[in-house]
């Protein structure tokens, strides 16, 4: 990706010292729970008592039910892996998709094709929630029926237009996210996500650290950490921080764990931002004149189902997670 030339640095708050203190302390907080520990996760009164993502986006528990359940199940051709990523993606919840294969069997694109996906979600729309409360996409506008039966068009929409095959055609990232965002309810930053879940699988190997689209709260959590720009776009400042990490966590004297052996990432950066504008809501609440917002929505409850790690296997970190839950005290040692 070309960047123009830049000549004044950009200044930062005290954001900015917060974005690296939060990013250390939720991973540790993750690390701890891999760790299998049992008590307090954290100090930090705020990461306590409200609900945060984790450092690392394929860390998350909907990313980790994709890599494990949906990509990796078992090996699968790619357009029945393109298909059944945004069947999961558009309604990105677990007991939605674990309901469809209670129902079907499978999720395939013959699956979707057929509409036996339309009329499994039919059984149960009028009865619970079939879309998770966080993420909800638009469904498009030139097509008609329920908001689910619109949605799972689109898909079908995709397939028939061989969408699939150009995606993996695509010499880079950013073509392939130009094909996914010329469909309608598709916006920029959603294609963006899209494409960065259908590249955990084993069929696309475009690189993370080609480019980024910042996301609304990644964008306020940049107004955040800098008080002036300097004449970088907001994307820019995501590579700046991510380019920087090691110097700015040595700088601070910060112990930082990362994921065995891999960095953070340009979407982990971006959503680290996105997350730290929640976080100053209430620990740096006069960061609010550069972009004013309510509480933090969502509260901590602590979680029992169990929690997995593994990422896909062309990252080649696997081999260097410890069991899960398995010696709590050894991982414990390392933080």
């Amino acid at each position: 990706m070309d960047f123009r030339v830049v000549t004044t640095a950009p200044t930062t708050t005290t954001g900015y010292d917060a974005y690296w203190m939060f990013a250390i302390e939720r991973q540790n907080v993750y690390l701890r729970r891999i760790a299998g520990h049992t008590g307090p996760l954290t100090d930090d009164p705020v990461l306590g008592a409200n609900r945060f993502t984790n450092a690392y986006r394929a860390a998350d528990r909907v990313s980790q039910h994709l890599i494990t359940d949906i990509l990796y199940d078992r090996p699968r051709s790619w357009v029945d892996t393109f298909a059944r990523t945004l069947v999961f993606k558009v309604f990105n919840r677990v007991d939605t998709w674990e309901h469809l294969l209670d129902r079907l069997g499978d999720v395939n694109a013959d699956t979707v094709t057929s509409g036996a996906v339309d009329a499994a979600i039919a059984e149960v729309a009028d009865r619970q929630p079939v879309y998770s409360a966080a993420y909800i996409m638009p469904p498009p506008q030139d097509r008609t029926g329920r908001k689910y039966v619109r949605h799972l068009s689109l898909i079908r929409a995709m397939l028939a237009d061989g969408v699939p095959d150009r995606i993996a055609d695509a010499p880079y990232m950013s073509d392939a996210y130009a094909v996914l965002g010329s469909y309608p309810s598709i916006g920029p930053f959603l294609a963006y996500q899209f494409v960065t879940d259908l590249n955990y699988s084993s069929h696309l190997s475009f690189s993370e650290a080609e480019f980024v689209v910042p996301g609304p709260g990644a964008i306020r959590g940049l107004r955040k950490c800098f008080s002036d720009p300097g004449g970088y776009s907001p994307a820019d400042l995501i590579r700046l921080t991510a380019d920087m990490q090691h110097e700015e966590f040595a700088r601070r004297g910060l112990d930082w764990h990362d994921l065995w052996g891999r960095d953070l990432q340009l979407i982990d950066v971006q959503n680290l931002f996105c997350e730290v504008d929640k976080y100053t809501r209430v620990a740096h609440p006069e960061l609010s004149e550069y972009a004013p917002g309510t509480r933090i929505k969502q509260r901590y409850r602590p979680d029992r189902r169990p929690i997995t790690a593994w990422f896909p296997p062309k990252w080649g970190i696997n081999d260097r997670i410890p069991t899960v839950h398995h010696d709590a005290d050894a991982q414990l040692a390392l933080l």
